[in-house]
């Protein structure tokens, strides 16, 4: 039935289309142009709006990949460089939320480990909107920092490097069977800032596949067993994904591979200092405005990596 309503809506976006450029063209021949020039700047604005809502459709026909219309979940991980690549994944989990919202996309934080002094070690996010993973594979991989450090006394630039990681959200297409026996499930209190606003129960939850050792957990919801849901949703994607990896080379599609967050394997270079630049490896698409991107402005590069796949195959 999901699959039915996706397949629905596509088509009716595509029939619209079409039934305003007839109604639009038939009009067109029943003007007059020199008498109805109100009417003609109205066809044109039409035309135009026409022509914009058929390029991004154009534009979705690239998400051609099984999972691409789906929810993500993504995860970041600070790499080579200590406090400032904290720091760094911190600013890139601002970076996806400012594009998540941009999009009407609804974002969850999952879990998160605090850095040392400053950022996240870990956090990992929930993305709900329709292409969300097709639009997010774009980012799979490491990225790198250069800027003059806050967390250096001599203030001196520093590279830092997080890993980015995506997975498709699949586990309503899936059936994975996890036997209460082979769960290992703790709760504790959630951490926080501290002071009035800080849970004083044990809602966090954290979950341990005894068979294959995964781990992971929630704190981000008030309530127990909504923390317990969200947790055992992502146990399923990561069970599924590493039955992809027994069975098929369809791992490189769905994460890619693994690579270390360090000199080297970077995707994408962000450099803030000695001059400005943002520009992907891959495509060698390139901006010379990094801090927009940081802000949220991601299209450009995500349209050029999928435009720069359709091309290799």
């Amino acid at each position: 039935m999901q699959r039915l309503s996706l397949l629905r809506d596509q088509v009716t976006c595509w029939r619209d289309i079409e039934a305003r450029t007839r109604d639009a063209l038939e009009l067109l021949e029943l003007v007059d142009v020199e008498a109805d020039e109100g009417l003609l700047g109205e066809i044109e604005r039409d035309a135009d709006e026409l022509a914009a809502e058929l390029g991004k459709l154009e534009f979705q026909l690239m998400f051609s990949g099984a999972h691409d219309v789906k929810d993500a979940i993504l995860a970041i991980h600070a790499g080579a460089g200590g406090t400032d690549s904290q720091d760094w994944s911190e600013m890139l989990l601002r970076m996806y939320l400012r594009w998540a919202e941009s999009r009407n996309y609804k974002a969850q934080i999952v879990d998160s480990l605090s850095g040392d002094e400053a950022g996240l070690k870990r956090v990992m996010v929930s993305i709900e909107g329709r292409f969300a993973y097709g639009y997010l594979r774009s980012e799979r991989g490491v990225h790198r920092l250069v800027r003059l450090s806050p967390f250096d006394a001599n203030h001196r630039r520093h590279t830092s490097f997080a890993l980015v990681e995506v997975w498709p959200d699949i586990l309503g297409d899936i059936e994975i069977e996890i036997r209460p026996d082979d769960l290992e499930v703790d709760v504790f209190s959630a951490s926080g800032p501290g002071g009035q606003h800080m849970q004083k129960n044990a809602t966090a939850v954290r979950i341990t596949h005894k068979p294959t050792h995964i781990v992971v957990s929630c704190q981000s919801e008030r309530s127990q067993t909504q923390n317990r849901e969200i947790a055992m949703k992502v146990l399923g994607v990561r069970l599924y994904e590493l039955e992809l990896e027994r069975q098929s080379a369809e791992r490189d599609e769905l994460k890619g591979d693994h690579v270390e967050a360090g000199w080297g394997n970077q995707i994408r270079s962000y450099v803030l200092h000695p001059y400005k630049m943002a520009k992907d490896l891959r495509t060698g698409y390139e901006v010379g405005t990094p801090e927009a991107v940081l802000d949220g402005n991601l299209d450009g590069f995500m349209e050029a990596y999928l435009r720069h796949k359709v091309g290799d195959q």
